[in-house]
């Protein structure tokens, strides 16, 4: 792990995710890769003596205001709005009350509680912005995704975002410290896109589990899942909906002439109108006694999914990076992905998976027959190999030098501006504000 100087170590990080919860169920809904970043990076946050409090808005009348996650991490369940029937677009509406919820309980603690403030996704920033303006303290942003990259790589008939939102990232990313973000791609997308400085952007990969996602007996995985020992299975793990492509996969496996497709997830964004769409488009393929679908899973459970089978689709059309790509590395499986977002680097192409260039189901059907009649031994080593390049650790390594240059700046600017404030004061100059920042 790198040294990171304990003078500028936050002492306690107020992190805000306001749509969805990290102690949702990843898979259904609108919980995924967000909510493991956020929750794993907080367990490791704690362990190196770093509190984290996670406010998340709640969403049933039985979550208790105050979960104790780890020692030395807290979610806050905030109420603002109806406990049921909002999703992420309702959201904007709810802001307010979400901000009033947060800020109520800093206001119950001592000045300068809290030492920076980290943001996910547009919704938090937009709070994130406000909490650090109230409380003089940095605030650090990562978007995950961002409406104009969704909206450039729709599927067929999938909703584009809203022009509020990309309107509201244009502002948290004027308005953030710093943005992390996680990829190099991530970075060039911010820059290009948003006009992001990018001496205030800094790439910090995601991680991976190394103690819970390793290889195993696949012969048991299967047997525990009641699948054949003999076939071929191929398996896509995430949210059921256009943007994550499972139907892709459907198409190419009926080109192939056999094997079984193993879809472990629940439905998700505009999938939800549709819930048993990808159901009916097996039968309509003809495939419906090559395709198993399993609920979201657990992270216990997920391990025997990956072990289970000989390789893992990532079809995406956007994907900011790809967790389930490299839990499934770590298991020792390789994958196949869409050549898109973060998954070139979470894939190392021809080694560890293949990338493919497209969503053409052909090219899918011919990626997928590639890697099974590829050596699994030489496949399945390399992908550990790949995998070890990411650990929580190392993100946390990277969140906390991150924060470090947030909190130097931040003094830095803020001393400035109090010895301007005080030349202000002697020669009777009034200093006028522009966007928040005096000039």
């Amino acid at each position: 792990m790198s040294e990171v100087s304990s003078d500028v170590l936050p002492r306690r990080v107020a992190v805000l995710s306001v749509h969805t919860s990290p102690l949702a169920q990843p898979g259904t809904g609108d919980a995924g890769g967000m909510n493991v970043y956020v929750l794993q990076t907080a367990l490791h946050l704690a362990r190196r003596g770093v509190e984290v409090e996670i406010f998340t808005r709640a969403t049933s009348s039985a979550d208790e205001p105050v979960v104790r996650a780890a020692p030395g991490v807290l979610v806050r369940n905030v109420v603002a709005g109806p406990f049921e029937g909002l999703d992420k677009y309702d959201l904007p509406t709810q802001l307010c009350a979400f901000t009033a919820g947060v800020l109520r309980a800093e206001a119950n603690h001592e000045a300068g509680y809290y030492d920076i403030v980290h943001s996910h996704y547009w919704l938090s920033g937009q709070v994130g912005w406000l909490a650090r303006d109230r409380w003089a303290v940095p605030l650090a942003h990562t978007s995950h995704t961002l409406a104009a990259v969704k909206n450039a790589a729709l599927a067929d008939g999938d909703s584009p975002e809203p022009p509020l939102r990309a309107v509201g990232e244009q502002q948290v990313v004027d308005e953030a410290d710093r943005l992390i973000v996680n990829t190099e791609d991530e970075l060039r997308q911010l820059v290009s896109l948003h006009n992001a400085d990018p001496a205030r952007i800094d790439v910090v990969h995601p991680g991976v589990d190394l103690e819970t996602f390793t290889p195993g007996d696949r012969r048991a995985a299967r047997a525990a899942l009641g699948l054949a020992a003999d076939q071929t299975v191929v398996a896509f793990i995430g949210r059921i909906q256009p943007l994550k492509a499972p139907d892709v996969l459907l198409r190419a496996a009926a080109l192939l002439p056999d094997g079984r497709v193993l879809v472990a997830g629940g439905p998700s964004g505009s999938g939800v109108a549709e819930p048993d769409a990808l159901v009916g488009l097996a039968a309509e393929l003809g495939i419906s006694d090559r395709v198993t679908f399993l609920p979201p899973q657990s992270r216990e459970d997920l391990v025997n999914v990956y072990r289970a089978a000989d390789l893992v689709a990532v079809p995406s059309y956007s994907e900011s990076f790809g967790l389930v790509a490299v839990e499934a590395q770590s298991c020792g499986t390789p994958v196949v992905a869409a050549a898109v977002g973060g998954l070139p680097v979470a894939v190392d192409d021809g080694v560890s998976g293949l990338l493919v260039p497209g969503h053409e189901p052909q090219q899918w059907a011919d990626a997928i027959a590639t890697v099974v009649r590829r050596d699994a031994g030489e496949l399945s080593r390399a992908a550990v190999e790949h995998a070890r390049k990411f650990s929580w650790d190392n993100t946390v390594d990277g969140l906390l030098a991150s924060y470090g240059r947030a909190i130097t700046d931040y003094a830095s600017t803020h001393h400035r501006s109090a010895a301007r404030d005080l030349l202000a004061r002697r020669s009777g100059r009034r200093w006028t504000m522009r966007r928040g920042v005096r000039v």
